[in-house]
């Protein structure tokens, strides 16, 4: 039936008017905190915003990259599902890069995309997605295109918890352009569980394992900071005196870097992994796959003698996993079963991480010093969002990050997320400092992010690491084959000039070559009230 009762909007007036898809989508997201609509206007979409709630807010990016790329960093720093809002095929298939890192950041994002009109479906009509439910696969959790407009709110609530349930993820409704003034019924009030406890049969079992071995170590992974874990894995760090790494190709920060435990990082090569783990006899990895490799390897996965234990959030990758146990539950919820055994045998100490030496000026300033003179300037409880894949070896030497939730980079590997991420994050954070360390190369994939946040007013700093080319695969070049003088044809980037970049979306810029000046710089720009950009010249 069609409800026909007086209505109140977000503004307080009452319309005598039918229930629309429109009425019970807007009721839901109020309901599920999905007031930010992420988006960039599209023809087939415009139906959504007619009357848009005051109490709503438009986050208009200038390329969909850049529409889900805010959306991903909004929906991690507020824990709760974003709302994307894209035009049909071109438009989905334009955001495809952020999309595909939403889904290995485990990024709950609902995406909701134009579809032209049911009736002209048939005739294959200008602007319509032909196989709508199809173009996002394989990296959405679910797809659908209703078969009712009535149906399109329960689709959207289905959506949403699929979403949220671990492991999270982005999901996609095609919603064709005049379902949204058809009649339909509100969605009932649910309440669905997203998180799932470990099973405590194979908990006990790793449980065991931990009590008795003598030199474990823990590979930590985004997965503890995404499940609220990190108190949680510091206090198991500390009752079995493990040595902690964090896990290749890791997104959050996943355990504090000035800890006396800590480690360092894993790199995404089979045979480093087993020669930094040699020693151990029990790897546990924590919130991560049990490994992540980027080039193909030979050899064990593990050390000679030792035991792997994995406690993850996805039993896809539970399942793949080479060896050892798996436990698949939500990462806080295992570690605090695993705190309530009674306390281990007391192991002795593991050797201290050797510090890296400090970074001196010099004539064409270095990364290190660089980044050295960021985590001086920095405070600790600023968030960085980081893509400089080439520079993040020095990052992890000189710019170390020590409390929950204050780093996010692309689980994916994929260019064009930092940008956009950050505006979200900022958007989620409101009063905290986000700073933007993006490369060169990388900045151009998603600039566009700068327009939204001069727009917005937000306090981030841009800091643009220009060595003036695609240094990643300069320096991966030679695991294919290149010699030290070979030319790797594509990624030499002369010419890119970012504060004027930066000034023409109405930004403000600085650029830096004389490492003596930067400290001042960073200091001025990280106390700026709305955005600043600046780009520091490195070798």
């Amino acid at each position: 039936m069609t409800s026909n009762a007086p209505r109140s909007d977000a503004s307080g007036s009452s319309q005598h008017e039918p229930f629309t898809v429109r009425h019970a989508v807007i009721d839901l997201m109020r309901r599920l905190g999905m007031t930010s609509v992420f988006a960039n206007p599209g023809s087939t979409e415009l139906p959504l915003f007619r009357d848009f709630p005051q109490d709503f807010r438009y986050v208009l990016g200038l390329q969909e990259a850049v529409v889900v790329g805010m959306a991903d960093g909004y929906a991690q720093a507020t824990r709760n599902a974003s709302f994307v809002n894209l035009h049909s095929a071109a438009g989905v298939g334009n955001a495809m890069g952020n999309i595909f890192t939403a889904f290995r950041n485990r990024t709950p994002i609902v995406i909701t995309a134009g579809q032209q009109a049911r009736s002209i479906l048939p005739f294959d009509p200008f602007l319509a997605s032909t196989q709508a439910t199809e173009l996002p696969k394989p990296y959405v959790k679910w797809s659908i295109e209703p078969a009712r407009a009535e149906d399109v709110p329960l689709a959207i609530a289905r959506a949403y918890h699929m979403a949220m349930q671990e492991p999270r993820g982005p999901v996609l409704v095609s919603i064709p352009v005049d379902d949204w003034d058809r009649a339909a019924e509100p969605v009932p009030a649910r309440v669905v569980s997203t998180e799932t406890r470990p099973e405590p049969f194979v908990l006990e079992q790793i449980g065991a394992a931990l009590d008795a071995c003598e030199r474990p170590a823990f590979v930590v992974g985004g997965a503890v900071d995404r499940a609220g874990g990190w108190d949680e894995v510091v206090r198991l760090a500390e009752r079995h005196h493990a040595r902690v790494f964090v896990a290749p190709m890791t997104g959050r920060c996943a355990f504090p870097e000035d800890h006396r435990l800590f480690a360092g990082f894993l790199p995404a090569m089979r045979e480093k992994i087993v020669e930094l783990l040699g020693g151990h006899d029990l790897i546990f990895v924590i919130g991560a796959p049990a490994f992540t490799y980027h080039v193909e390897g030979h050899g064990p996965h593990l050390p000679a003698g030792a035991t792997l234990c994995q406690l993850i959030d996805d039993p896809a990758i539970a399942a793949w996993a080479p060896a050892g146990t798996a436990v698949v539950g939500n990462i806080r919820l295992g570690v605090a079963d695993l705190l309530t055994r009674p306390a281990p045998k007391t192991r002795p100490l593991p050797a201290l991480r050797t510090v890296s030496p400090r970074a001196e000026p010099s004539e064409l300033m270095s990364v290190a010093f660089a980044l050295q003179t960021l985590a001086e300037v920095r405070h600790a409880d600023d968030i960085v969002v980081e893509e400089a894949p080439s520079s993040r070896p020095v990052m992890q030497n000189y710019l170390p990050f020590t409390r929950s939730g204050t780093f996010y980079t692309m689980d994916s590997g994929g260019l064009g997320y930092g940008m956009p991420a950050a505006v979200g994050v900022a958007l989620a954070k409101p009063g905290t400092r986000v700073i933007g360390l993006i490369g060169d190369g990388s900045s151009m994939y998603s600039i566009q992010a700068i327009y939204s946040a001069v727009q917005m007013k937000l306090p981030i700093t841009f800091v643009i690491l220009n060595n003036s080319r695609y240094a990643a695969l300069q320096d991966f070049a030679p695991e294919f084959g290149f010699g030290p003088s070979d030319p790797v044809q594509g990624t030499d980037l002369p010419g890119l000039d970012f504060v004027a970049l930066a000034a023409g979306m109405g930004c403000q810029g600085t650029r830096v070559t004389d490492a003596e000046r930067l400290h001042d710089v960073l200091r001025d720009a990280l106390a700026s009230s709305g955005p600043m950009l600046v780009e520091v010249v490195v070798a």
